[in-house]
């Protein structure tokens, strides 16, 4: 298995070809497994572990099938094992996995402490992922439930502070222009099978055909495509965007056509190439205004620095898995540069 840095912009192609991208920050290059080609073989189970989580594609199987058989008692464990593979090891590219919590949380508001009080202990660093989780959580009085919690997390207390008393804003609150939102959207979803994360999502859609912001352009395309891939998979999706034909500006709604004949026809490639073809010829040639007004000269160079662009591997194909667990956007990011520093990348 070969793997590459996650900052390269080549990433964008290999993302949209179907490559996964771990949530560690490489690029597997292991692409999908297709019926009649081998698989490749299961990891072994670590040493001693008992609650079903041996490794990572028991947590995102696990994840996957909770909306349609919700077991809340299983979560906590889920969590420690999301610490021990180091799945959340960085939560910057913890979306889907703050999102998942969350949405647990969220409807299991009674049993909400006893659930969060199993998941400790917890490394400081992933107990960011844990504050957001109940900030993300809609309850009314999350507020409350995370100053429960505020002397179990010593270092986090600045963290905690902000959301308490400071400018930390709950994930309605946030922008669909962070893929950390969207990935945080999917997450959320998968725990609760609810639309309102679904509905936020196709709004970012309007993004699909953006002409003048890479970063808009990605985001609204992933967005198109990877919902398109999760409802070819998921009637509950498809119906949604369905509904949603009726309820969305013109724009939004040409992307959702296009979303829900690739989700029927199965062909999500057509969408994949689609988006390559818009994202290169807009990083070509440049934002739409700057060609409508040359005399404006060079424009810059425009790099992605991608974080964690898809999560479409993995074996999940073979596992029954969504080829796009969580929403497969993490971290992409885009960073305009002068005209004279060539491909150098941020982050």
């Amino acid at each position: 298995m070969v793997s590459v840095s996650c900052r390269s912009t080549v990433l964008t192609r290999l993302a949209l070809l179907g490559l996964v991208c771990l949530y560690g920050g490489a690029v597997s290059a292991q692409p999908y497994t297709f019926q009649g080609q081998a698989t490749p073989e299961p990891a072994k189970p670590a040493a001693g572990v008992t609650d079903g989580f041996a490794k990572q594609e028991d947590i995102l199987r696990f994840i996957n099938d909770y909306r349609e058989n919700k077991q809340p008692e299983r979560v906590p464990a889920a969590v420690k094992a999301m610490v021990r593979t180091g799945v959340i090891k960085d939560p910057e590219k913890s979306g889907v996995y703050t999102g998942f919590i969350a949405g647990v949380i969220g409807e299991n508001q009674v049993k909400a402490p006893e659930l969060i009080t199993d998941m400790f202990p917890m490394p400081p660093v992933q107990q960011v992922v844990l504050i957001k989780a109940i900030v993300f959580s809609g309850l009314p009085d999350w507020k409350a439930l995370l100053e429960q919690f505020v002397e179990r997390m010593p270092a986090r207390k600045v963290l905690i502070r902000k959301y308490l008393y400071g400018d930390g804003k709950t994930l309605g609150e946030l922008g669909m222009d962070d893929p950390f939102v969207i990935d945080a959207h999917w997450g959320y979803y998968f725990a609760t099978g609810a639309w309102e994360p679904g509905i936020r999502i196709i709004s970012a859609l309007a993004w699909a055909e953006e002409k003048d912001d890479v970063e808009k352009l990605t985001i609204g395309s992933m967005a198109k495509w990877t919902f398109a891939s999760n409802a070819a998979r998921d009637k509950n999706l498809l119906d949604l965007a369905k509904v949603q034909m009726n309820h969305q500006e013109e724009n939004v709604r040409r992307q959702l056509r296009d979303v829900i004949q690739a989700a029927e026809l199965y062909e999500i490639g057509k969408l994949r190439e689609d988006a390559l073809k818009r994202i290169d010829e807009l990083r070509a040639r440049g934002p739409q205004s700057a060609r409508d007004w040359s005399k404006y000269g060079s424009y810059g160079t425009t790099a992605l620095a991608v974080g964690c662009v898809v999560a479409s591997a993995l074996g999940q194909a073979a596992l029954g898995i969504p080829c796009v667990v969580g929403g497969a956007l993490s971290t992409a990011a885009v960073k305009y540069l002068g005209p004279d520093t060539g491909s150098q990348l941020g982050r």
